[in-house]
């Protein structure tokens, strides 16, 4: 609850009244968390007045900066911190989260992949998408690439549901 209210105290003290580059770095830092990504900072950049097509490539390039790193380190991160007996509990939480949410991924691998990432529910989207795709040892590559393809559509239905889709053909 603190949480959520220091961050809105920092988004009307900071980004508010700010010119718009400040408003874009916001919202493209805002991307990059967890959990909150796009489906987060897309609805922030639309109430700071950002224009839609800014908004979404900021919020695109921001949540995907972090997923090259998590497909190609999080394994090796993990395994360190487990063989050094350091926040075990919590990175077995973690894993355990992605390994539960992987489920409906098995059969189609990539595809699923893809929509898990589109899909912009609480939990899914380019870090767990990211951490399940390393878990389970899907090509880096090709889940770079389909997760990108989910940021994308994720992208599009946020851009419409926070602009709305009228106003986004106006311009």
């Amino acid at each position: 609850m603190k949480l959520a209210e220091d961050f809105s105290k920092f988004i009307q003290t900071s980004l508010l009244t700010a010119p718009l580059l400040n408003k874009a770095l916001g919202v493209f830092f805002i991307s990059m968390l967890p959990i909150i990504e796009l489906r987060g900072a897309i609805p922030v950049g639309a109430a700071l007045g950002l224009p839609w097509y800014l908004n979404m490539a900021v919020s695109v390039i921001g949540n995907l900066l972090p997923v090259p790193f998590i497909l190609w380190f999080s394994v090796k991160v993990f395994d360190f911190l487990k063989k050094h007996n350091i926040c075990t509990g919590i990175i077995k939480k973690i894993e355990d989260r992605a390994m539960k949410r992987s489920e409906s991924l098995a059969t189609g691998e990539f595809i699923g992949l893809m929509l898990f990432v589109a899909i912009p529910f609480p939990g899914t989207g380019a870090w767990t998408g990211a951490l399940i795709a390393a878990l389970l040892q899907f090509d880096r590559k090709k889940s770079f690439w389909y997760i990108t393809l989910g940021v994308l559509i994720a992208a599009i239905i946020m851009i419409l549901v926070s602009y709305g889709a009228l106003t986004i053909f106006k311009h």
